[in-house]
């Protein structure tokens, strides 16, 4: 089974515009996508609001969504939540980059 993690650091405040207000440096999401099919097969969660966020990734998880549906989903804005269209960005552009490669 081919794996590629892909992950997106909100330690820094300008990342996220919620990340800014509450004026938290630290914190991370972190997606762990199937490289062929772009199943979401784990997720990480560490920082504020942690434990309200793991929940968006196990509800897709459940569902055999993929990062995909991340990217087309609409996430309010200004929250933390958004951190998940953010990461499922940054692993489309790593798997991009990872295919192109491997052409």
């Amino acid at each position: 089974m081919n794996l590629k993690a892909a992950s997106f650091s909100i330690e820094n405040a300008r990342e996220l515009a919620r990340g800014q207000l509450l004026g938290d440096y630290d914190g991370m999401l972190k997606l762990l996508i199937h490289q062929e099919d772009h199943t979401i097969l784990g997720v990480h969660a560490i920082g504020t609001g942690a434990t309200e966020l793991i929940h968006i990734g196990q509800s897709v998880m459940g569902c055999g969504g993929t990062v995909d549906y991340l990217v087309d989903a609409v996430f309010n804005y200004p929250t933390l939540a958004e951190s998940y269209k953010v990461a499922a960005l940054d692993a489309t552009n790593k798997l991009r980059q990872i295919d192109r490669i491997g052409d």
